[in-house]
């Protein structure tokens, strides 16, 4: 999913492709917080794009939160706490850079913060064919052949219907930090095995059954304990891999 959106800003236009390295070098620590950007005709020549093509990234990358232009001194990087965490875009470019655990961390923050409460108003709001579709999308992890990606966009889709089934605009948009939070899990976890993808599909039928019901706590609940799950599974892969390397 975050592989394909790298294909795509490869094919995007000049002033993308720039937002996209510049945000990639500011993401990195190419460019650290604090720093200042080097001026307008140097980039220029770096990127051959004309100045109005800066100019343009210049003021994308401000609406990111992740420089400010001040006149006499240059533009520099920002705080990272001053950056739009829930852009799409920046969160991409994390993950073109080696995702922290502690990064992945923080998501699942977000997440236990607002999805518990989505799938409550869910458990209010669905209607009888949202929660057929997510009996489906339930289902459809425990089918036989999964991949690892298979499976990342299988859960992605149920939880994005989770948002939608709340009937609140601003849940989905929060899709892109969902999917971040679980491409980040599935492509540092070892893949489950057949077993690990039916518990899979279990848990997540916890919450149809809830929603079902109309039971707004155990809807909560049942959220909650699949993103506490995720969560674990991330402590645990990077547990794993402090060993491995120590």
């Amino acid at each position: 999913m975050l592989d394909t959106g790298k294909t795509q800003r490869r094919s995007r236009t000049s002033h993308a492709q720039v937002v996209d390295e510049l945000g990639r070098a500011i993401v990195a620590g190419t460019y650290p917080v604090g720093t200042i950007l080097p001026g307008d005709v140097e980039l220029a020549q770096r990127f051959k794009v004309s100045r109005t093509v800066l100019r343009e990234t210049m003021k994308t990358l401000a609406a990111k939160g992740m420089i400010v232009a001040k006149a006499r001194v240059g533009t520099r990087v920002t705080e990272k706490s001053q950056w739009n965490m829930f852009d799409s875009e920046v969160i991409a470019w994390h993950f073109d850079d080696d995702v922290t655990e502690e990064f992945l961390l923080q998501l699942y923050d977000i997440r236990l913060a607002v999805e518990p409460f989505a799938a409550g108003l869910a458990a209010e709001r669905a209607t009888s064919d949202e929660i057929a579709l997510l009996t489906g999308l339930a289902g459809e992890m425990a089918a036989p052949g999964h991949t690892t990606e298979s499976l990342a966009l299988a859960d992605l889709q149920f939880h994005l219907a989770i948002a939608d089934a709340a009937h609140n605009p601003f849940m989905h948009t929060l899709g892109s930090l969902i999917e971040a939070a679980l491409v980040g899990m599935f492509r540092i976890s070892t893949p489950p095995s057949q077993n690990g993808f039916a518990t899979i599909s279990e848990t997540h039928m916890r919450i149809v059954d809830a929603i079902s019901a109309s039971d707004v706590q155990a809807a909560r609940a049942a959220m909650e304990a699949v993103i506490v799950e995720g969560r674990d599974h991330v402590h645990e892969a990077y547990a794993g891999m402090a060993k491995v390397s120590a």
